[in-house]
This record gives C-alpha cells, sequence and structure tokens, in this order.
C-alpha cells in the first residue's frame, strides 16, 4: 500500500481532478510534457507501467499526431504534398500537441483507477446520489460478470461444435451469435436485479453506510496544497498567459511572471504523488537494511 492509498478518497479524487483539468485546458507543450513525465513516473513508482501499456501510449500518440495533418491541411509551412494535399508544419505539431494532451489525461486516469478503488468511488459518490453510486457499483460489477460470462458462453459453443474460427466470415458470425447471448442474458439479469431490490425495499428509507475513512492532517495537507496548487494553475492557464497558438503559423505568447509561477506550480502538482510513493518507498528500503 503506498502512500496515496492512505490518504481519503476525497482528497485523493480533488487532487486528481484538478491535475487532469489543467492539462485538458491548454495545449502548451511545456505544461503538457510535465503532466506526462509526473503521470508516467507515478505509474512507474507504482509499478503500474508495463510494456503493453506504453506501447500502446507510444501507438496512440504517434497515430494522432500523424493523422492530423492527413485531414487538416491548414498552416503556412508546407513539409511537402501527399496528393493533392498539402501537410503542413503546423497541423503536425497541433496533432502532436492534442496527442500529448490525451496520453497525459489517460495516463493520470489510470493512476486514478488505480488508487481509488471500487469502495473508495462508492464511498465518494454514495454520499451525494444513491443512484449515482448503485449505477456505478452496478456498471463495476456488470464488467467482470460480462467478460465471466462471455468466456462461459464461448467455452460452451466450442464445446457444441458451434463456435468455428474457420475464417474471418465464421469469426464473425460465431462472435456474434455469443453477443446475442450475452445481451439476452444480461437484460434477464438485470430484472432478476431490479425484483430482487424492490422485493428487498431499495429506495423506501434513507441509504445508511459503513464507512473506515478518516480525515487526518496529511489529508488536509493534500487537499489544501492540491486547491492552492489547482488554483494557480488553472489562472495561468485561463488567464492566456499560456497560450500558444498553431494556426496560420505557430505563435507563442509571451510568458509572464503569472505564466512561470503556474508553470511551476503545475510541475509541483505533478510530481508532488511520485516524489510522495518514492520518498516512502526509499524509507521503507532503509528501514529493512536495519533489521
Amino acid at each position: 500500500m503506498g502512500a496515496l492509498d492512505r490518504r481519503h478518497p476525497a482528497a485523493v479524487f480533488v487532487y486528481f481532478a484538478g491535475v487532469m483539468a489543467a492539462a485538458m485546458l491548454t495545449l502548451n507543450p511545456a505544461l503538457l510534457l510535465v503532466s506526462i513525465g509526473g503521470g508516467a513516473l507515478l505509474l512507474l513508482i507504482r509499478g503500474a507501467a508495463r510494456l503493453s501499456s506504453l506501447l500502446f501510449s507510444l501507438a496512440l500518440f504517434a497515430a494522432m499526431t500523424l493523422i492530423n495533418p492527413l485531414f487538416n491541411h491548414n498552416g503556412v509551412t508546407v513539409l511537402f504534398v501527399l496528393g493533392d494535399s498539402p501537410v503542413t508544419l503546423e497541423a503536425l505539431l497541433y496533432g502532436a500537441a492534442s496527442a500529448a494532451m490525451v496520453t497525459a489525461v489517460l495516463m493520470w486516469c489510470r493512476s486514478l483507477s488505480g488508487v481509488l478503488g471500487e469502495d473508495k468511488l462508492l464511498y465518494l459518490f454514495a454520499r451525494v446520489s444513491p443512484r449515482i453510486a448503485l449505477v456505478v457499483s452496478m456498471a463495476l460489477r456488470g464488467a467482470g460478470l460480462f467478460s465471466a460470462q462471455a468466456r462461459r458462453v464461448r467455452r460452451s459453443q466450442k464445446g457444441l461444435g458451434l463456435y468455428k474460427e474457420d475464417n474471418i466470415v465464421d469469426t464473425i458470425r460465431s462472435d456474434a451469435r455469443v453477443f446475442s447471448i450475452l445481451v439476452t442474458w444480461a437484460l434477464e439479469n438485470g430484472v432478476i436485479t431490479a425484483d430482487s431490490m424492490a422485493a428487498r425495499g431499495y429506495g423506501t428509507a434513507r441509504r445508511t453506510a459503513f464507512s473506515r475513512y478518516r480525515f487526518t492532517r496529511g489529508d488536509a495537507m493534500l487537499l489544501a496544497a492540491g486547491l492552492l496548487l489547482t488554483g494557480l494553475s488553472l489562472w495561468g492557464v485561463l488567464s492566456g498567459t499560456l497560450d500558444v497558438s498553431y494556426y496560420p503559423a505557430v505563435r507563442w505568447t509571451a510568458m509572464t511572471p503569472l505564466g512561470w509561477a503556474a508553470l511551476i506550480g503545475y510541475g509541483i502538482l505533478a510530481l508532488w504523488p511520485a516524489l510522495l510513493e518514492g520518498g516512502e518507498r526509499l524509507k521503507w528500503r532503509f528501514l529493512r537494511s536495519k533489521i
């Protein structure tokens, strides 16, 4: 269990929401590189960065970067002409910035899903809206049940000799049959669940919940620092001091003291969880070496 896993779910959620919000509201390359670096470092320290996920992120970044100039021909710097369509430097850079934003947000979302499990998400949303909590819990549970049922149906179909993979047409037909069975099963399971909940009196009284999470001084520090640094970053982003214009030519907004403060503040915000996790792991190794 890392340092973030012991923090209060509300403080962790607010922190991650602030990090992702600042990254989604700008296409400034410096801020996006800092965001990608912080997200990747946190994944590496927590051991959640696998080779397949890194390759997927790299492939997604390359695809989005290259696809944009093929469909968007704005810009004054023509690199070459593909067919009758010019490929411009500005469109390529805009595609790279957009790809960096998507990559950064996906990395932070992956870290968020690792820190906030199903029980923590239910704890957060149950007090706001029991119906939202119910939908979230059923969606999280339904994804696993759907996958398990799909494997069982596929094995049954293969045992009966109905699932064929001789060619792509047979594979599509077999998968379509399995999907049809799964849809019927999901609808039937939903009706049974609704009847069971109605029989148990769900929604007839105010919902109660047990919580084992306590808001400590460390949670207050994480929440306060997260709000302060997020506010500083969003102030710099929304004020336009970090704006970068890509069309018709690349133009950087002159950095002001507010812009530098926002960039440095976001850097601290993005690297803070990695420093917390890394410091705790180093402390643990040091204590183990003293045994």
